[in-house]
């Protein structure tokens, strides 16, 4: 019985990594089941953006931590015509989210406009305070010299 639990885990962990689409898994030792996990995220309306999260896996418990990070870069075309889709209110839209525990808490990606700069910033938040915080990073992707830029520049007129 001991050993059909432990191929049931084996299989759902091997389950849960062939699904996955990360960029890279780093082992954080020898003595311990927590991964530092890259995911690449393209923004789903802003395409010319994409986002790197990197965040801590643990995989034999039932929350993982709440730290992560982000980088984000302009890597393809960004129109004037995907900026006037987006959210552009104080508070953005959330763009990507990934569950971090089963009880609720969770890794979201927040875009939000800065009109005055003309940049896009991208904060990742944890959605459950640990150890007193709600942690959280910021990337902005600058949109000069992009096909948006002569828009933003207008819009700034208005």
């Amino acid at each position: 019985m001991k050993y059909l639990k432990v191929s049931f885990l084996l299989a759902g962990i091997l389950t849960l990594t062939a699904c996955s689409d990360d960029v890279a898994s780093v082992s954080l030792g020898l003595f311990t089941t927590k991964d530092v996990i890259v995911n690449s995220q393209q923004d789903p309306l802003v395409t010319g953006v994409t986002c790197h999260i990197s965040h801590i896996e643990a995989n034999l418990d039932f929350s993982d931590p709440s730290d992560m990070s982000i980088s984000c870069r302009q890597t393809g075309v960004i129109t004037a015509e995907q900026l006037q889709q987006i959210d552009r209110s104080k508070s953005g839209e959330v763009v990507f989210k990934s569950s971090k525990s089963i009880l609720f808490k969770s890794l979201k990606v927040r875009r939000i406009y800065d009109a005055k700069a003309h940049t896009l910033l991208y904060l990742s938040y944890s959605t459950k305070e640990s150890t007193g915080s709600h942690h959280h990073a910021l990337s902005t992707v600058p949109l000069y010299n992009t096909q948006a830029w002569q828009w933003a520049l207008g819009q700034e007129r208005e």
